[in-house]
């Protein structure tokens, strides 16, 4: 790499190494495991504190609502700051900050609550607490989760197999953070390692709770320093983005003495002036190119799937498996208590097989493309939500003590193998946004933000309509999962037919001999 490459601590972005690119990617593990926690446990502990299954699913409205709005006002912000710093990590650290507070909160609610006048037969304090708590931890995911994303866009370039492949890290310490989440999540002996955690207002589910979020502080902190040290960011200047943009459009180009021979020059010109605001965002998809569109409806296809599964995976092995309640005569709490555990196991187990196909999804993306590579996930994920209707009805047949091995052996295999899914999921939406947008100057961050609604807007549909629509037909969280499985056949058949295949890419051996670093 030549000194000019170097000046500032900045480089081509063609020529970082992909080390570089994994160490950036990391502080997924640290927003995963509380991810984690939140997904396997949180579900069943608003059960414990007293809001009733119909009404659980709201409590994930924050999510949705704030990535609507969070996620696109600090792409675009993230996509114009001045720190010297940098412009993305600044909103990284601050989200993991948020982050820790949103954890503590939710660990410590029933004993807020408790100090504030609950008693253990009625939590409203503690309830409110926690909702704050879970509502601040979705809007601190979504801050953190776009500035490290479109920040792994920037150092990938224009380069689709790099861009493929920094997202294939994302996803891939994902994985790692979900595996050390949902292992503690699974494990029930949390209290007597920190036994200051269970007092008389926070039992031994609750204490397992908060010291498993405990972990999950300590490993976020570790993966914020390490991605946010990974490498010196390029400081964004409004003055210089605007000379740039008006000697461009006047025909010339803007050399300065420390920054000639930096590529990033014109996309960084196009990208100040190309930008919408948040307020021009929705009316933005209109005029979206159609590949953008179909990419949208694909993903929202594809999510509308998911979050079923994904918000009530381990209270559908609780109620429908186990067949336990999370209150009434034992054993029935006692089983609802086991199924959540080992849907918490069978979690991991997801994260493994999630963690394996992120490494592969490079080559298979090289192999068969993107779209293909997706359209075949989607039909993978219709035909597993399917399998729950059979093992739900297995289930059934036996009687409430505990289901049998082939039944439980069965679901394990289903939250599995959702894993390989899960991963191009993860992965192949944010690589084709990315490439999809970089010919049109849109930033990084911004672009990421439009993503985010196609994934947003599915789970407020879910999180408000699952709830009622279970409901209709008897309660649990079948009904659900069977649309949600149409919903995935419908995505992978519009993936298949209707999205464009991406722009083609330079030949391996080109890319060796053009980019400015041997690739690693």
């Amino acid at each position: 790499m030549t000194r000019s490459h170097l000046r500032l601590g900045r480089k081509v972005s063609s020529g970082v190494p992909l080390r570089t690119l994994a160490r950036v990617a990391s502080v997924a593990a640290g927003m995963q495991f509380g991810w984690a926690l939140q997904l396997s446990l949180l579900t069943p502990y608003v059960q414990v504190l007293g809001i009733p299954h119909t009404w659980a699913s709201y409590i994930w409205l924050c999510g949705p609502i704030s990535g609507m709005f969070v996620q696109p006002i600090v792409g675009y912000y993230s996509d114009r700051c001045e720190c010297s710093w940098g412009r993305r990590r600044p909103f990284i650290v601050m989200g993991a900050g948020i982050v820790i507070v949103a954890v503590l909160l939710i660990g410590f609610s029933a004993d807020l609550g408790y100090m504030l006048g609950d008693s253990i037969s009625s939590r409203p304090r503690a309830i409110t607490i926690f909702v704050f708590g879970f509502w601040l931890l979705d809007l601190a995911n979504n801050m953190l989760q776009g500035p490290c994303r479109a920040l792994l866009a920037d150092l990938s370039g224009k380069n689709q197999r790099r861009t493929r492949s920094a997202n294939a890290f994302f996803s891939l310490f994902m994985a790692v953070g979900n595996v050390l989440g949902f292992a503690s999540g699974s494990y029930s002996q949390w209290y007597k390692v920190l036994p200051f955690t269970r007092t008389e207002a926070c039992g031994v589910s609750c204490a397992n709770l908060k010291s498993a979020f405990f972990m999950a502080i300590i490993l976020l902190i570790a993966a914020t320093i390490l991605s946010v040290t990974a490498t010196p960011e390029k400081r964004w200047s409004k003055a210089q983005a605007e000379a740039k943009a008006r000697a461009k459009a006047a025909g010339g180009k803007v050399r300065e003495p420390v920054d000639e021979n930096d590529e990033d020059d014109d996309e960084e010109a196009d990208e100040e002036t190309q930008e919408t605001f948040i307020w021009e965002l929705f009316s933005a998809f209109r005029d979206l190119p159609s590949p953008m569109l179909y990419l949208l409806i694909v993903t929202a296809l594809t999510w509308l799937a998911w979050f079923p599964f994904l918000l009530f995976d381990t209270d559908w092995m609780g109620r429908e498996v186990y067949k336990g309640k999370p209150f009434g005569p034992e054993p029935l709490p006692s089983l609802y208590d086991e199924g959540v555990r080992v849907g918490s196991f069978g979690l991991m187990l997801n994260s493994i097989i999630l963690g394996a196909t992120s490494l592969m999804i490079e080559s298979m993306a090289r192999r068969i493309g993107p779209k293909l590579l997706w359209a075949i996930a989607n039909f993978i994920l219709c035909l597993l939500l399917a399998c729950t209707v059979i093992i739900t009805k297995l289930a059934e047949n036996h009687e409430p003590a505990s289901p049998h091995s082939s039944v439980k052996i069965a679901a394990l295999v289903v939250f599995a193998a959702l894993g390989a899914p899960l991963a191009v999921t993860y992965s192949i939406p944010f690589a084709l946004t990315a490439t999809f947008t970089s010919a049109s100057g849109a930033g990084q961050g911004l672009s990421m933000g439009v993503l985010n609604l196609s994934i947003v807007i599915p789970q407020m549909v879910v999180s408000i309509g699952s709830g009622p629509w279970d409901a209709l037909f008897g309660g649990g969280n079948l009904p659900a999962f069977v649309l949600a499985s149409v919903s995935a056949l419908a995505g992978g058949t519009v993936a298949l037919f209707l999205l464009p295949s991406p722009p083609p890419e330079f030949h391996p051996s080109r890319l060796l001999r053009t980019s400015s670093s041997p690739i690693p």
